[in-house]
């Protein structure tokens, strides 16, 4: 059985830094690519960023590029996103998706249940 466990959520200051983590088991980490989504209230599941498996591409989204930095470590099976310069709109519930294959779109195999990241002052 597959498990995909965030933490790190919680409220910070506009400014402030996160670092948010994925625990993964029941699935081979290391051949499959991981990616960080965010949804808002009333929006939609958006891309964050992803990282293949060998931790040699990586792709953001716009409104993250220069703030946020996906990482992972294969022997520990656990997928990171450290998240500076945090901003209001950045609050949301945030997800960590694995698959076989790197790709942007939400069309990932398996899905964690989210960690709340609220930034407010």
């Amino acid at each position: 059985q597959v498990q995909l466990v965030e933490s790190g959520g919680g409220l910070v200051q506009p400014g402030g830094s996160l670092r948010l983590s994925c625990a993964a088991s029941g699935l081979a980490f290391s051949r499959h690519a991981m990616g960080w989504f965010r949804q808002a209230p009333g929006k939609v599941r958006e891309f964050v960023a992803t990282i293949n498996w060998s931790t040699s591409t990586t792709y953001y989204a716009a409104a993250v590029q220069g703030r946020f930095t996906i990482s992972r470590d294969n022997s520990k099976n656990t997928v990171y996103l450290q998240m500076n310069s945090l901003k209001p709109e950045d609050t949301a519930v945030y997800y960590c998706a694995a698959d076989p294959t790197l790709k942007t779109s939400s069309l990932y195999r398996y899905w964690g249940q989210g960690t709340q990241v609220t930034v407010s002052s």
